[in-house]
């Protein structure tokens, strides 16, 4: 599981089969001390509650294309959760 921060909303254009509904988060991805780390990314909100602002966990690659109805939908990242406290 990674880390990172909602910073944003996107609103594409056209949207894939199978990913009509599913908001899409600009994320800003953190180290575990909840630093930014790296540039900011796209990910699909397979809870469909995170909204900006808040810390999320995500998955990469082939997990991620399994988090959504129907599976192995074309996604690089998804959200997972949404993070309540993180302890340092």
């Amino acid at each position: 599981m990674l880390l990172g921060r909602v910073i944003g909303t996107l609103t594409p254009c056209v949207v894939y089969q199978g990913l009509e509904g599913v908001p899409m988060l600009w994320l800003q991805p953190l180290d575990k001390a909840g630093n930014p780390k790296g540039e900011p990314l796209v990910a699909c909100d397979a809870t469909r509650m995170a909204g900006p602002g808040e810390m999320v966990y995500y998955e990469g690659g082939r997990e991620a294309a399994l988090l959504l109805e129907p599976w192995f939908v074309p996604v690089d990242h998804a959200i997972v959760g949404i993070v309540d406290e993180l302890q340092i």
